[in-house]
């Protein structure tokens, strides 16, 4: 069976991707293209170039940045033991979001405070929250 390539404006579409992101992909040595015609202008892409977009949109959902989707390219293209070490940045990756998500709610706590002394507060002169973001809240 005969493998269908696709040119770039294709694959974007197949990928749901704007087409600077393709380019921007390769610039980077994200993606690389199956094929080159016509000096290297025209790029052809395989179907392991939609899987591979689709990985790093998915990665991207999943809160990898960029520089550590290559690092779960890379494992991707091994076969030993990789489980093992992408479930180990999956889990780094999960303390961060915990983390960020504490953060927040601590932030959400503070908003909700000043915002509810700025309701009840005494003068139209004072503001609670410019005061509040003038000291540190404990």
């Amino acid at each position: 069976m005969k493998e269908e390539l696709y040119q770039i404006g294709a694959l974007a579409q197949k990928a749901h991707v704007n087409i600077q992101t393709i380019r921007y992909y390769e610039r980077i040595k994200l993606l690389v293209p199956k094929l080159r015609k016509d000096s290297k202008r025209v790029r052809f892409y395989d179907d392991d170039s939609l899987r591979t977009l689709t990985f790093i949109k998915h990665a991207q959902e999943l809160g990898f940045q960029l520089e550590e989707i290559k690092e779960l390219l890379k494992l991707r293209s091994e076969n030993t033991g990789r489980c093992d070490r992408v479930r180990k940045r999956a889990s780094e990756k999960l303390e961060n979001v915990q983390s960020k998500i504490q953060n927040l709610k601590a932030i959400e706590k503070n908003l909700k405070k000043l915002i509810n002394e700025c309701e009840t507060r005494k003068s139209q002169q004072e503001c609670p929250i410019i005061e509040g973001m003038e000291t540190k809240n404990e």
